[in-house]
């Protein structure tokens, strides 16, 4: 609606994990490091945790694209809030399999089989587990851990990627095995006051503006009432525009903010 006005060729505030709005910041550049280390060095299984809205699917889908389709046969798991024996099926499916068989012991089998085919076809195998902190049964981090077990004397066969709100750490802790195959932990923070202004901009700019049209005032105003949360940034920046285009405003100032955080929070 307001992208024209503003000289926009589409919303740049949208909350869908879009890899062409990621932004870099240092901290989203370690995360993801340490995501495609653990891939490419096959340490097995990858954490990544940080709170609601900060970036942890975006990091995902932006992993899932950069992976050569020739080198990697991964399978993304959007919602783990199933059963053990369903997320098995479903992760066997996601990674090609076919036929898919009803019990435990013929899909562990079918899993094996599509490991083994990708390793003979020179492709690694990447389970990426997004909304991870939502798992309710403990024996679905068991049954994660198991297929870890499906490894050569000198490699796994397989590498999985937890990503999770905070809360997910105390659930692969409660499960000790478990925890100790985690080879890598990261905790992705929330952007910096400067982070936040760098952000804003650069999502400006995927959007097709090239010039300033943040205020200073605006812009630490937003990083002050979003606590550095990407999506939480994006809530109320994309108001702002709204705001400020029903307004004809010729830039967003702080006033124009404070409009938006009283129009969401109502």
């Amino acid at each position: 609606m307001y992208e024209s006005y503003w000289g926009l060729t589409v919303k740049p505030f949208e909350n869908t994990p879009d890899p062409r709005f990621l932004y870099a910041s240092p901290k989203h550049e370690e995360g993801l490091s340490r995501l495609l280390y653990g891939i490419r060095e096959r340490k097995g299984a990858v954490m990544l945790t940080g709170v609601f809205g900060c970036g942890k699917t975006l990091l995902g889908h932006t992993l899932f694209q950069e992976l050569e389709k020739d080198l990697y046969n991964t399978a993304f798991v959007v919602n783990p809030r199933m059963e053990a024996l369903d997320l098995l099926r479903f992760i066997a499916h996601e990674l090609g399999g076919k036929e898919m068989p009803n019990n435990k012991a013929d899909v562990l089998v079918l899993l094996k089989e599509i490991l083994m085919n990708n390793l003979r076809d020179g492709k690694e195998t990447v389970v990426i587990i997004d909304e991870a902190h939502t798992v309710e049964d403990p024996i679905v981090f068991e049954e994660i851990r198991l297929l870890l077990n499906m490894q050569l004397t000198d490699r796994f066969l397989i590498t999985i990627l937890l990503l999770g709100q905070p809360e997910l750490t105390a659930a692969v802790n409660s499960n000790k095995q478990f925890s100790q195959r985690i080879a890598i932990r990261y905790h992705l923070d929330p952007l910096s006051d400067k982070e936040t202004s760098e952000y804003i901009a650069h999502r400006l700019r995927v959007a097709g503006r090239q010039e300033a049209l943040f205020e200073p005032t605006a812009l630490s105003f937003i990083h002050k009432h979003s606590g550095g949360i990407p999506r939480r940034i994006n809530q109320i920046a994309d108001m702002a525009l709204f705001v400020g285009f029903s307004q004809k405003a010729k830039e967003v100032n702080a006033e124009l903010i404070e409009e938006a955080i009283k129009s969401l929070e109502g």
